[in-house]
């Protein structure tokens, strides 16, 4: 296992935009309350929180569907606004969390407990998670590349600058930073958490029992669809993470509906038959460690 150094930057970032958090909260309960900025606050945590789904997550780390450049550009902007590292940074991550899932060089492996997977491992720095992936991919996208080059400026534009703009419109500047910009941040950075400390620790596994990735309902609702992580990990490169008609997946629709009207295409999709044979591969597995009533 890899030496961690603890990194000051990042636990005094984190730290203190928790704090400014909770200011948040009592700005808007005790010296003012809009429901205008409220309603920013909703609209650009759907947004941001598009921008990792469908952007970070089902487009660049797994290239699952494909769209043009305004769209790119689009989630790139929204991603930023997230403040978790650029999207080769992210990208770089997330494919080694596939490759070395539950193994020491997993930057969130669940095994080192549920603290460290949802937000312990941020507070780290070493020379093994810092060394990005090649991602030919990505670093052939003039996107990606002037995102990564620009990071700092483009998060700051998205997550304070322009709700800070925005809230003017209504003179409510302080409580759109406050509330669309931090608050927002902290509710969404927590919930993309929970894609690598819940969705690792509680749920089913009808796909695969390889590796601690679950399917939980609870984190589907809160990260537009990211919680069915148990298909997601057996099929990674499906554009989908629900796939039934009663599983909340917005991030699937929005991309289903994209193709529709010419915005999005080659749409990844695994086959019903790989699908079910994977079901069955799990049912003989428990069966096998089930003992049996007649014995």
């Amino acid at each position: 296992m890899p030496e961690k150094k603890l990194d000051p930057l990042n636990v005094i970032f984190i730290c203190v935009t928790h704090l400014v958090a909770l200011f948040a909260i009592y700005y808007m309960a005790a010296i003012h309350f809009s429901w205008w900025t409220v309603g920013l606050g909703v609209l650009w945590f759907a947004l941001c929180g598009l921008g990792i789904t469908a952007g970070y997550h089902r487009l660049f780390s797994h290239p699952t569907y494909k769209t043009n450049a305004f769209i790119r550009a689009f989630l790139l902007f929204f991603g930023a606004a997230s403040v978790q590292n650029s999207a080769l940074k992210w990208s770089s991550d997330h494919r080694r969390h596939h490759a070395k899932v539950d193994e020491d060089e997993d930057p969130y492996n669940i095994k080192r407990g549920f603290w460290w997977a949802h937000i312990g491992w941020i507070f780290y720095a070493d020379v093994e998670k810092r060394e990005m992936l090649p991602m030919k991919d990505l670093r052939a996208d003039p996107l990606v590349v002037f995102q990564a080059k620009y990071y700092v400026l483009i998060a700051t534009l998205s997550a304070v600058v322009v709700p800070g703009a925005i809230g003017y419109l209504w003179g409510d500047v302080i409580g759109a930073v406050l509330v669309a910009g931090i608050l927002r941040l902290v509710v969404e950075w927590h919930a993309t958490f929970a894609i690598n400390s819940v969705a690792h620790y509680i749920g089913s596994q009808p796909y695969s029992l390889g590796n601690s990735a679950r399917d939980s309902w609870l984190t589907a609702w809160i990260t537009f669809g990211e919680g069915y992580h148990n298909f997601h990990h057996k099929f990674q490169q499906d554009y989908r993470n629900g796939i039934r008609w009663y599983h909340l997946d917005p991030t699937k629709w929005l991309v289903w509906a994209g193709s529709k009207l010419g915005l999005t295409h080659d749409l990844k999709r695994t086959p019903d038959a790989a699908i079910q044979r994977a079901k069955q591969e799990v049912f003989e597995a428990l069966s096998t460690r089930v003992p049996s009533k007649a014995s």
